[in-house]
């Protein structure tokens, strides 16, 4: 994990995320399913994001001159990170609005 924070930049951004995440699960309260959902979703991007670190460094480690394998094989495990990202965000979005709504329905002047 530290090798991951201190090399991609992407990792910062989830690093960010899953600290905003986490505090808004706490601020409102959500329930186990939900942080179960939330966590679960959290680690497959974690996970994605330390395999497609690994890919990179193999890959960059093999060959340095260009090969149109190494590049599809770094541009899958970036696809990767993306696709558990985009489902984070989903359910995120699923768990979180309810609460936000609430929130701006009790803040909306009538």
């Amino acid at each position: 994990m530290r090798l991951t924070l201190w090399t991609q930049h992407n990792a910062w951004i989830h690093a960010g995320a899953t600290v905003v995440v986490a505090l808004a699960g706490w601020y409102f309260h959500i329930r186990r399913a939900e942080w179960a959902a939330i966590i679960i979703s959290s680690a497959a991007v974690w996970v994605a994001e330390s395999l497609n670190t690994a890919v990179e460094f193999v890959a960059d480690a093999t060959r340095k001159e260009q090969d149109p394998l190494i590049r599809d094989a770094k541009d899958v495990a970036a696809g990767a990170v993306l696709i558990a990202a985009i489902a984070a965000v989903l359910v995120a979005i699923i768990v979180f609005a309810p609460y936000v709504m609430l929130v701006v329905s009790k803040h909306w002047p009538e």
